[in-house]
């Protein structure tokens, strides 16, 4: 007990300090003073926070908050920043784990509550290194072990949950890292078992090797399973790592242990209750069970029920009950044409729901920790028009007998009969290039005819809409799948198969690399001209490796220097192929596959994000854009997701913004503007994102995206004049920061780059916000000369300006009154003019109003 008194009482080591770091104090001194944080541009940013930054949390009593503030004024200087400071980085690209620059709160971390024996607290070794966010953190963990059940820990990636993680296990079991001597805690628990991808095991290792290197932590994977297990059995073993899959197959093995913590790495891997993965887990004998992911619902409401019902049994009732009073309502709350009696239903079961999770979750996003940090990230989603090729081939794709038979399958059948033509002469499609394949080994057809081809089908629109190589055959498939992949082919192309080569796979350079006939890279190719010649670096995903192969030889033939990792790069190499592109200035472009990016690539020398080929589960595409917005980022950080205007991408993109809506109205309890008819799962109102009809529909004489935005411009509009005028920034001179310093005439317009619409993604989730118009700033950089202008509002501005030109000379004194408060505003947050503008265009309304809010409560 005297040690662990003595343990509260100790000030935090830091071995990397040196002594020159350390404030002068007297020799009497019992107790060693607190030091100053490291030289680096780091402090500079802290300099500019509120005083609070640095006192403990709301939690701890208000007499420690006082003498801490004492202590912060009396002791804590700051040494003189150099010049040269501003080319030092803030964090470590080449890690690919979440490393800060920054030494933590001096005071100690206890997590048991004042009186209480023995005293549990994080060790110093490891509490100098936790942020703020991170502290908190750690004592919402230890709250859930303390009450002996189980909860989500839901931050961004890149906001160190693994850390947290590890900081609460060392806590817990009484760890020391200065002594090395084996705890009474540690000695009476049972061991921790930690389940995660295959793909971030080594991570684990490598994190408590760094954080907690007196944890004796072994990896039950591989050809050494038994051997690890007797290890177990003898107590030489305190943590365990294991991987899903060796999980799935070992459960009934690892489940028989009396295991004191689980802690599941990316939990929304539990979301199907249906799964051999989930149920091994439900047979898990503790209850304190620790789950951690970025994204704890990415399709269906139902999935948070899974997760919670493992993390902490019971906690949303049982699953009718769930599905009854959470799930249903909500669903039909958010449909557009929804009474407004099921809005007002939906709105109390949201807030009831809410305020569940938040005792056993925590979720915190970068906006909300680091943002102040970090430049911001702007997610634009551009529509790119199809080639008139591409556009004939997906027209003659819509009309085969296998795509034909399900978007009729409704229909009464023409023998006569009373059936539907899915339930006789159609159900199957014997002269099909698609279904012939797929049963050529039952040519009477299988019980899930003729769905068992929409998932093929929908493959090959998709293939259509990003390359048309993709459909032809692959060299690498088996003889029988490339002749009739080849018959698929010759049967779209049709008229047009010498435009492109024959049916046969191209195996010509010049062929391969060329634009012409792929929409997105003919946008790609003029994008990215601008983007090198202003030297920035690009992240460029895509989820098919042919497609990879194919952005490969046109990078090639561009002359633009590259590096690439899809599934085939040995895992070994991955961390050193990110070091090289984040050192290297030649390093221009780095291909990833999205399947094979994996977790924890810090990759945050890239400012442009493009994903080429969007995904149905929104998760993906949002954690390809965290490879480069993560901590250690200095630039503005602008995603581009490309997709085929009027082709199925523009369906996917869509219901991915519901889903994304879902998942904020029932995590993070947002009202989102209703823009869609459709309800998930419900038959009697598919509208116009749900069934087949809606999967094979022709959407090329329309603008799908765009016109169902239009219909909530108005509004839209509203919010995004109020925000802007609160924080000082005039239409004017938002137009100033936007426009480029090129004459107009040079302005490249969105038809010149092959775009036929664009938007920012945060404006249509999270209901119009910011600004949304049909012509959007693409790079997200104030002084760029690549902003894309609407000829329409351009000549509306410019009338606008001729009839109010008196007016104008009236309001001058105004807006220079206008121009003084933006200045001070700008001063306020530390930042130069120029600067402060592009936080101004990057920050949520949220960010704008506290910070008007904290200005004018500090000029009262």
């Amino acid at each position: 007990m005297l040690r662990s008194f003595k343990q509260t009482l100790k000030p935090c080591s830091n071995s990397s300090s040196s002594a020159s770091s350390l404030l002068r104090i007297s020799s009497t001194q019992e107790f060693e003073a607190p030091r100053k944080p490291p030289k680096s541009s780091l402090s500079q940013q802290l300099l500019r926070l509120d005083d609070s930054y640095f006192l403990p949390s709301k939690h701890e009593s208000k007499t420690s908050k006082i003498q801490l503030e004492d202590d912060h004024k009396r002791n804590i200087k700051f040494e003189e920043e150099e010049e040269d400071e501003k080319s030092i980085e803030f964090g470590r690209p080449g890690l690919n784990r979440a490393e800060f620059d920054y030494t933590g709160p001096y005071e100690p971390l206890v997590l048991s509550p004042i009186g209480e024996i023995p005293i549990i607290q994080v060790p110093a070794s490891i509490n100098c290194r936790l942020l703020e966010h991170q502290r908190e953190g750690v004592k919402f963990l230890y709250n859930l072990y303390k009450n002996n059940h189980g909860g989500i820990l839901g931050d961004d990636m890149g906001l160190g949950k693994t850390i947290q993680t590890i900081a609460f296990l060392a806590g817990v079991y009484g760890k020391d890292g200065d002594t090395g001597e084996k705890s009474v805690l540690e000695s009476e628990m049972g061991p921790v078992l930690i389940i995660c991808p295959s793909s971030v095991i080594h991570n684990w290792e490598s994190e408590f090797s760094r954080w907690a290197s007196f944890f004796k932590v072994s990896v039950y994977h591989g050809v050494t399973r038994d051997m690890i297990l007797e290890k177990l059995h003898a107590r030489g073993v305190e943590v365990l790592v294991t991987s899903f899959d060796t999980f799935r197959i070992q459960g009934p093995v690892l489940s028989g242990i009396n295991w004191e913590i689980v802690v599941a790495d990316e939990a929304h891997r539990l979301k199907n209750e249906k799964s051999k993965l989930y149920e091994a887990c439900l047979e898990i004998k503790t209850r304190k069970r620790i789950g951690l992911t970025g994204t704890v619902m990415q399709n269906k409401i139902s999935e948070l029920f899974n997760l919670f019902e493992w993390v902490a049994p019971g906690s949303l009732g049982t699953r009718e009950h769930f599905r009854d009073f959470y799930d249903e309502p909500l669903k039909q709350g958010q449909r557009a044409t929804a009474p407004e009696r099921f809005v007002q239903i939906a709105d109390k079961r949201k807030q009831h729901l809410v305020n569940v999770l938040r005792k056993y979750m925590l979720r915190r996003t970068k906006e909300e920790t680091i943002g102040h940090l970090m430049m911001g990230k702007e997610d634009n989603v551009v529509f790119c028009q199809m080639s008139e090729l591409q556009k004939r081939v997906y027209q003659r794709m819509l009309q085969l007998p296998e795509i034909q038979c399900l978007v009729n399958k409704d229909k009464p059948c023409a023998c006569g009969s009373p059936l539907k033509q899915s339930e006789c002469c159609r159900r199957i499609v014997p002269d099909g290039p698609i279904w012939s394949y797929l049963h050529r080994e039952n040519p009477d057809g299988c019980d899930s005819c003729p769905f068992c081809l929409v998932l093929p089908c929908l493959v090959k629109l998709q293939q259509i809409s990003n390359h048309l190589e993709l459909i032809k055959p692959n060299p690498k498939d088996e003889t029988e799948k490339q002749k009739k992949d080849a018959e698929f082919a010759s049967a779209v192309f049709g008229t047009d198969i010498d435009l492109v080569g024959g049916v046969s796979a191209s195996e010509s350079f010049m062929d391969l690399s060329d634009v012409t006939h792929c929409g997105k890279m003919r946008a790609l190719e003029k994008l990215m001209a601008s983007w090198i010649s202003k030297g920035d670096k690009i992240l460029l995903f895509s989820y098919s490796v042919r497609m990879l192969d194919i952005l490969e030889k046109f990078l090639i033939r561009k002359g633009y220097s590259f590096a690439r990792l899809d599934g085939s790069t040995p895992t070994n190499l991955r961390q050193s192929l990110v070091d090289d592109f984040n050192a290297s200035p030649s390093k221009q472009v780095f291909l990833i596959s999205t399947r094979a990016g994996g977790l924890g690539l810090n990759l945050v020398s890239a400012n442009r994000v493009v994903i080429f080929d969007p995904n149905w589960n929104p998760s993906h595409d949002l954690q390809a854009q965290d490879r480069s917005f993560r901590y250690g980022q200095k630039r503005h950080v602008v995603v581009f997701r490309l997709l085929a205007a009027g082709s199925l991408e523009e369906l996917v993109y869509t219901r991915q913004v519901y889903k994304q809506q879902l998942s904020n109205i029932a995590v993070a309890g947002k009202m989102e503007t209703r823009y869609f008819e459709g309800v998930q799962d419900c038959k009697e109102f598919q509208g116009e994102l749900f069934g087949i009809s809606n999967l094979f529909r022709d959407l090329s004489d329309k603008l799908f995206t765009s016109e169902i935005v239009e219909m909530h411009k108005d509004s839209n509009f509203h919010v995004k004049e109020r925000s802007l005028l609160e924080t000082g920034v005039s239409e004017d001179e938002e137009e100033e920061i936007l426009c480029s310093s090129k004459p107009k005439s040079e302005e490249p317009s969105l038809k010149d780059l092959g775009i036929v619409y664009a938007h920012r993604n945060e404006d249509i989730v999270n209901g119009g916000k910011t600004t949304t118009s049909t012509s959007q700033r693409l790079n997200g950089d104030g002084n760029s000369d690549e902003n894309l202008h609407c000829p329409d509002r351009k000549k509306k501005k410019k009338k606008k300006i001729e009839d109010c030109s008196e007016e104008k000379d009236m309001s001058s004194s105004m807006r220079e009154q206008k121009r003084e408060k933006y200045k001070r505003l700008a001063e306020f947050k530390g930042m130069e003019i120029l600067e402060f503008s592009r936080w101004v265009l990057s920050a949520s309304s949220f960010d704008r109003e506290m910070l008007l809010e904290d200005f004018l409560e500090r000029i009262k």
